[in-house]
């Protein structure tokens, strides 16, 4: 009988993950840690990512039903599924970041740059969150907010005057 170790690192990401639960880890009812564990330990040949999404890929992949052959596809399906939203995702904020670029080349100063950079990093920004990563005051973020959402770079999500979130707009 093989050991543990000699199982492929995915097969023991996902034995992993199903074990969590009933080894007494984390919270009741809790499966990100998990989950990001798991998808720790398919990446641990030194291959492999670090962090899988997911969570992206739907529930199928966290289902812990079935005998541990269907549990395994339906976690490899899941993860397949997850990692293919996360690169279309990706594709589109590098999409986004060349049209913004092209739109704020003539914008003078560091704040438009730096405030697109914070887009990229960031799937959700407040103008206090972008105040802090950009390093300029209130005025010029909230002044090229407005600017990026005229030219519809950046779309503000929440439709309230305070406390609003914007995100690059798709």
């Amino acid at each position: 009988m093989a050991s543990a170790t000699d199982l492929h690192p995915i097969t023991r990401a996902c034995m992993g993950f199903h074990l969590w639960s009933l080894a007494g880890l984390g919270q009741h009812g809790d499966r990100i840690e998990g989950a990001v564990t798991a998808a720790r330990i398919a990446g641990s040949d030194g291959s492999g990512a670090i962090f899988a999404p997911l969570a992206m890929g739907g529930a199928g992949g966290l289902r812990a039903s079935g005998l541990p052959p269907e549990r395994l596809a339906r976690w490899l399906d899941g993860m397949s599924s997850a990692i293919l939203t996360a690169m279309r995702h990706l594709d589109g904020i590098e999409t986004w970041a060349g049209q913004a670029e092209n739109v704020m080349a003539n914008l003078s100063g560091r704040t438009p740059p730096a405030l697109r950079e914070a887009f990229i990093e960031w799937p959700l920004i407040a103008a206090p969150m972008a105040e802090t990563l950009t390093g300029a005051s209130r005025a010029a973020v909230q002044r090229n907010l407005a600017w990026m959402e005229a030219k519809g770079l950046v779309r503000e999500l929440t439709g309230q005057g305070r406390f609003r979130i914007w995100r690059a707009a798709s």
